[in-house]
């Protein structure tokens, strides 16, 4: 009954199917496409552009240096800790030719986030921007990484304007903390000793794994989704076949501001436009507005991805308004819900209606979205070809069209499992291949979906998922902390904020300062909280439980009030 209901909701000229084994790996895919578009931009950044030819040539030489110089192997996992940068492109896709698995890591995670995922990955090797390097001199001796390499902004520039860049951020802005690192090589070092090496490149098999993206999944502490290359190709497809009716190979420019090492950007700019041979216009620093502007504006763009407190402020912003918009046709909102508000007052600035889709890690993370000729605003769109949804209740029974219940995916870009954690795996992905989302939503009678509210306590800040339970283990680690909770609150900016309740042991004194202070030490800033509140007691159920729904119900009431 679900594969029916589908089949005949996709806009004419859309193929409710798409063939996951096109293409046997993501080299193949990359391959076809830097020859195709040999000529045209992939990449530009900081006025330095790379074209999918030149992509090729240093991606190999990358991975013909980790081959010929390092001892890692097939199926050893590499973290890349860089922002939207061009080294990140060719360390990506050069890991992945050598058959190494890519960990994806946050360039603001501290030192705490880092151990944790590199140990839990397994990882063997780390390419880090040097601003990060000194939390690396303090994680890898405690972690299986062997090999470090150090880039710096402006690696990749020309030689001036290289030496320009690095001496300004490093000697100027003051970014790049002193660090000690022997056993480190620079970037530009391992692309020397990869030049003239044979590289014998990789032939994973589709349901090898190509990436272990760290999300929290529904709940607590960070777990690596195993993405195939049969995961990433599919998402590829899929988003073409749905999204590409309006794009023309080898043509578009994409303005990338998302973070690559975030999946939303990841598998759009950094994967699906490339199938497509676009033009991406990395954004290294997308909070700062004027930064942006100029970098984007000598181009005619006509891709937009986003989410919604990025539109907000691009909105708002006197010389974005006066940037020229007649050759943007598609705007992607992902990552956060969005707000009608922001969407009239985007289509108003731009002349551009946003396509507001929907996925997770877990998905690849691409799971719904909006046809660019049939948006519906308030809903997250259709799923995509070869993709089937379902509304659960919460005895797993099948809901109809219209009720509400946690939304269901099955489709060839979910994930393989969870690395490592096959009870984590069993809870959110069946024997059939479902994958619950922990969002509760449902299913219109024309297939569109909506999302009404989230089962889980997962906070939302500027489209990063934030879980309660790691900001409590990080509070709970303060002297004299009793009870702590953690909970989401609205906030016009961010979509949430956080806010921390605690209270502390009898005779202890505690201020808010200490409080922030020490979560500003442990967690990345977007976990931080922005709101403090002690408390003598914190509601909990008879077994002891805090009771988080309780706190939010109270402060939404406090809100209404105000």
């Amino acid at each position: 009954m679900i594969e029916n209901f589908w089949k005949d909701k996709y806009p004419v000229g859309v193929s409710a199917e798409i063939d996951p084994d096109q293409y046997p790996n993501v080299q193949t895919v990359l391959k076809q496409s830097c020859q195709r578009f040999a000529d045209k931009p992939a990449f530009t950044n900081l006025g330095k552009t790379l074209t999918y030819g030149e992509l090729y040539e240093l991606s190999g030489t990358f991975a013909a240096y980790l081959q010929n110089h390092t001892d890692l192997q097939p199926g050893d996992r590499i973290a890349l800790q860089m922002p939207n940068i061009l080294q990140y492109p060719v360390a990506i896709f050069g890991a992945i030719r050598a058959g190494l698995v890519v960990v994806n890591t946050n360039p603001l995670y501290t030192a705490r986030e880092m151990e944790h995922q590199f140990n839990d990955s397994g990882a063997k090797a780390l390419v880090c921007l040097a601003n990060m390097a000194h939390l690396a001199e303090q994680v890898v001796p405690k972690t299986g990484v062997k090999t470090v390499i150090i880039t710096e902004v402006g690696d990749m520039l020309p030689t001036f304007k290289r030496i320009l860049v690095n001496t300004v951020v490093k000697r100027v802005k003051k970014m790049v903390p002193p660090y000690h690192l022997p056993q480190a090589i620079s970037f530009l070092d391992a692309l020397d000793k990869g030049r003239g090496k044979i590289l014998r490149e990789s032939a994973p098999k589709g349901e090898d794994i190509a990436v272990l993206q760290y999300t929290g999944g529904t709940t607590g502490v960070a777990k690596g989704a195993m993405l195939t290359h049969r995961n990433l190709v599919a998402n590829m497809l899929q988003v073409r076949a749905l999204m590409g009716a309006n794009l023309n190979e080898g043509c578009e420019v994409a303005v990338s501001p998302l973070p690559l090492y975030h999946i939303y950007a990841f598998t759009f700019n950094c994967m699906a436009m490339m199938l497509i041979g676009a033009h991406n216009l990395l954004v290294t620093n997308p909070r700062d507005l004027p930064a942006m502007i100029k970098e984007i504006k000598p181009y005619k763009f006509s891709v937009f991805v986003g989410l919604n407190t990025l539109f907000v402020a691009l909105s708002n912003n006197e010389g974005f308004r006066a940037l020229d918009f007649s050759s943007l046709k598609l705007t992607v909102s992902g990552g956060m819900a969005l707000q009608l508000a922001t969407a009239e007052r985007w289509q108003e600035v731009t002349n551009c209606p946003i396509c507001e889709g929907f996925g997770m890690t877990e998905t690849s993370p691409v799971a719904t979205v909006n046809p660019f000729s049939a948006i519906q605003l308030g809903t997250i769109g259709i799923p995509l070809p070869s993709t089937l949804c379902k509304v659960i209740n919460d005895d797993g029974k099948d809901l109809d069209v219209g009720e509400i219940g946690e939304i269901c995916v099955k489709g060839p870009q979910v994930m393989k499992g969870y690395w490592q954690r096959q009870e984590a795996t069993a809870e959110i992905l069946d024997a059939q291949g479902w994958l619950k989302t922990g969002d509760i939503g449902l299913i219109q009678e024309d297939g569109y979906l909506k999302i009404v509210d989230r089962k889980k306590d997962m906070i939302l800040v500027s489209g990063f998922n934030v879980y309660p339970n790691e900001l409590e283990d990080v509070l709970a680690m303060i002297p004299g902390v009793l009870q702590c909770a953690a909970i989401g609150v609205p906030d016009e900016k961010s979509g949430e904020a956080i806010k921390v309740f605690v209270v502390v042991k009898p005779g202890v004194t505690l201020t808010k300062e200490t409080v922030m202070e020490h979560m500003r030490a442990n967690v990345t800033g977007y976990k931080v909280p922005r709101a403090v509140e002690f408390r003598d007691a914190l509601p909990m159920t008879n077994v002891g439980k805090i009771l988080r729904r309780e706190l939010r119900d109270e402060e939404m009431k406090k809100m209404a009030k105000a």
